[in-house]
């Protein structure tokens, strides 16, 4: 099920895929439209170990709200013994999540593949 955010908010999507919750944010995530955002994301961490995909392949422009967004969501997550995934491969953003520390602490990837690509098996010794 896909699930549309109103008009007001960054054109972005809610959907499922392999048993993760993906929210695929698009446009611009700035303080105007990052508060539109956090009742999807609440709703996305809330569950015990959710598996939760923050897809920013399409966000132009992206600001210390879209941090608080960010770092909100790892809390969340890591407090249900959840995962949480950022798709992300623009520069800009990439060096604003490396300069605020944040990035590290984050799992990022290049694309939504891989986000929700299922581990791989481990191997024996």
């Amino acid at each position: 099920m896909v699930t549309v955010l109103p008009d007001f908010a960054p054109p972005s999507r809610v959907y499922r895929m392999h048993g993760h919750t993906v929210l695929a944010l698009c446009g611009e995530i700035d303080i105007a439209t990052a508060v539109e955002v956090v009742p999807y994301l609440e709703a996305a961490t809330a569950p015990y170990e959710p598996r939760v995909v923050i897809d920013l392949t399409a966000v132009t422009f992206f600001d210390c709200s879209g941090l608080r967004l960010l770092s909100s969501a790892r809390r969340r997550v890591r407090a249900r013994h959840g995962s949480l995934t950022v798709v992300c491969a623009h520069p800009f953003t990439l060096r604003i999540l490396a300069l605020s520390g944040l990035g590290p602490a984050l799992h990022l990837v290049p694309t939504l593949e891989e986000a929700v690509r299922p581990p791989a098996p481990a191997g024996r010794d």
